[in-house]
Order: structure tokens, then C-alpha cells, then sequence
């Protein structure tokens, strides 16, 4: 495309003089409902324990999670994703915790729903915050097993449905799993469930800070022959997202993610501009708590900083944004 104009008649900075004629220029817009809270739940009770490498957020009991989202559904944040610190007593390495009814996320749905009934939950579907390994799936001969961790998430997935999450969010990056988890829950007459996939997740170092606040860090003395790479995207792919993205859509994903955000801006936009789906990006812990460093170091402004951020993922083409900072934003939002 060819745009007229030539200097000194055309003058770009023109627009750009006043707040009044940059609002009205603006190409891109950051609303609240934009936005998606992922909240941390933790065991026992009265508990909200700040995560250290993420300052700001915590874990709540599920006795407190109820007040802990006030705020958001106030300031009109439309959905919140729930992620369990289960208690390493508490798991296995076949991650069954996640198939029993009264585990934290599915206590936590239950509140929420009881309290808030038009606040989108948003469940995660995968083993690592269950396993005592930290894989997201179940481990047979050295590797993750794909078929037998597809058969836990499915029932894994309908016991969250039914206990009132809105949206299943499988995490684990199996395949086939998608199809999978939309038979099952059809056949539980599930059918307005729905899924927002991870269709484009990589195998990134940006998951460190978030593998702190749920317990699933595979270490050097848990990690076994396995290893996420062989089931997370490698970070130098980008059409093989589209692949993956395109056979989620085929197994009945409703909404699709990439993850990390800001160092795959560039997938983030292929993705919804090849398929025109409603796209999801979330900023990932490493990238909140980089700021978050820098911010408390004096070396960024935390407002412009966070703003700048989340406005790149809406003009890369995102309808929505996992983000950490999703309360701090709707206040500055709010207040205009």
C-alpha cells in the first residue's frame, strides 16, 4: 500500500500533539476485558503467601480466594485461571490428585462459582502441579507418555467442568489430547464448555518464576530421562505452530493460545491472522517478574512499562491476555 503525502504539507507529528487527537489516532486499543487474573491457590487455611520470585502475586487458600478476586470482579476483569500449589504429600508420580474431586482447583471453582456466578473460570489441564516428577503428564519407560496422560486429562478436565469451571485450558501440549477432552465432555452433556487450548506452547526458560509458585520444577533429582522438550514447541518453529495451532482448531478448540507472549509476537500475530479464532496470548511469569526486577531496581517505570507491554499483545492481533499484572492494569484503565 502507497500512501500520498510528502513533507512539509504532511506533518505525522500533528496527530500526535495533543492527548485528545492521539486518542482519537489510536490504532489499538487495551480494554479490562482484555484481560484474564491467573491466581495461585495454595493448601490449608487463611493462607496468602507472597511467591518469591514474583512480587505482588500469592498463593491463596481456598477459604480466602473468594476475597481475593473482589477487586477484580469490581474492576470488571471478565475471567480468572486457576493454578494449584498442591502439597508434595499430597502427589505422586502418576498425578492422581488431579482426578479427586476435592483438590484445590475444584474447591476453588466451586466458591468462585457460588460467589461470582458470571466470572469466567478458566481450569488447567495438565499433570505437573500433581506429579511429584513435575512433568506435565504421566512417565512410562523414561518418556511421557502420550495416550496415557491424553486418558487422565480427560477425566481430569470433566471433574473441573463439573465442578464449574467455564473454560478447560489444557496446558500439557499432548497430542490429540483437545479431541479428546471435547468427547468427553460432550458425552458428560458438557457440551457449553469450552476450550481454550495451548495451542502454541513453547518450551521456553520464561516458565522459571511460575514453576516456583506451583511446586512443579523439575529438578536435577526429579527430572528422570524425560524432558519438556519433547512435548513443548522448540522456540526456533514457527509455521510448526501453525500446525498445531490448525489441528486443535480440527479437534473442536474454541479459543487458542500461544505462550510466551512478548518473544513470540511474531507467531501471536501468524496465528490469528491465519485462522481468525479468537487468540489468546499469556504473558508469562518471566516476563512479569522481569519487569517486576527492573521496576523495584529503578530501572523502569512500572505503569509504562506494564501498559507498553500489553499493548504490544493487542496490536499483535490478541483478543485477550493472561497477565499478572491483569489488576493493576484494570486500575489504570479504570481511572482513565
Amino acid at each position: 500500500m502507497q500512501l500520498p503525502g510528502s513533507f512539509p504539507l504532511t506533518r505525522l507529528r500533528r496527530n500526535r500533539m495533543d492527548g485528545w487527537s492521539r486518542a482519537l489516532s489510536a490504532e489499538t486499543r487495551l480494554a479490562v476485558q482484555d484481560l484474564i487474573w491467573p491466581i495461585f491457590l495454595t493448601a490449608g487455611e487463611g493462607q496468602r503467601d507472597e511467591v518469591p520470585s514474583m512480587p505482588g502475586v500469592f498463593r491463596v487458600s481456598v477459604d480466602r480466594v473468594v476475597a481475593h478476586v473482589a477487586e477484580a470482579v469490581e474492576l470488571g476483569i471478565p475471567a480468572v485461571a486457576l493454578f494449584p500449589y498442591t502439597p508434595m504429600e499430597a502427589r505422586d508420580e502418576e498425578g492422581t490428585g488431579a482426578l479427586d474431586p476435592e483438590n484445590l482447583l475444584c474447591r476453588a471453582a466451586r466458591a468462585l462459582k457460588a460467589a461470582y456466578p458470571a466470572l469466567g473460570l478458566i481450569g488447567d489441564v495438565a499433570l505437573d502441579t500433581h506429579t511429584t516428577h513435575g512433568h506435565d503428564g504421566v512417565i512410562r519407560a523414561g518418556e511421557v507418555d502420550n495416550e496415557a496422560t491424553v486418558s487422565v486429562l480427560t477425566r481430569m478436565a470433566v471433574l473441573q467442568a463439573e465442578a464449574g469451571v467455564d473454560c478447560i485450558a489444557p496446558s500439557d501440549m499432548m497430542d490429540g489430547r483437545v479431541g479428546a477432552i471435547r468427547r468427553a465432555l460432550d458425552a458428560r452433556g458438557l457440551v457449553h464448555t469450552r476450550i481454550m487450548s495451548y495451542a502454541a506452547k513453547y518450551a521456553s526458560g520464561f516458565y522459571a518464576p511460575f514453576r516456583d509458585a506451583v511446586g512443579s520444577t523439575v529438578g536435577a533429582n526429579r527430572l528422570g530421562p524425560a524432558d519438556k522438550k519433547t512435548y513443548q514447541m522448540d522456540p526456533a518453529n514457527s509455521d510448526e505452530a501453525l500446525r498445531e495451532v490448525a489441528l486443535d482448531i480440527a479437534e473442536g478448540a474454541d479459543m487458542v493460545m500461544v505462550k510466551p507472549g512478548l518473544p513470540y509476537l511474531d507467531v501471536l500475530h501468524r496465528v490469528r491472522r491465519e485462522f481468525g479464532l479468537p487468540t489468546f496470548v499469556y504473558q508469562v511469569s518471566g516476563e512479569y517478574s522481569m519487569v517486576m526486577a527492573a521496576v523495584r531496581n529503578g530501572w523502569l517505570d512500572h505503569d509504562r512499562a506494564m501498559m507498553e507491554a500489553l499493548m504490544a499483545f493487542k496490536r499483535a492481533g490478541a483478543n485477550g491476555i493472561l497477565t499478572y499484572f491483569a489488576v493493576s492494569a484494570a486500575r489504570l484503565l479504570r481511572a482513565g
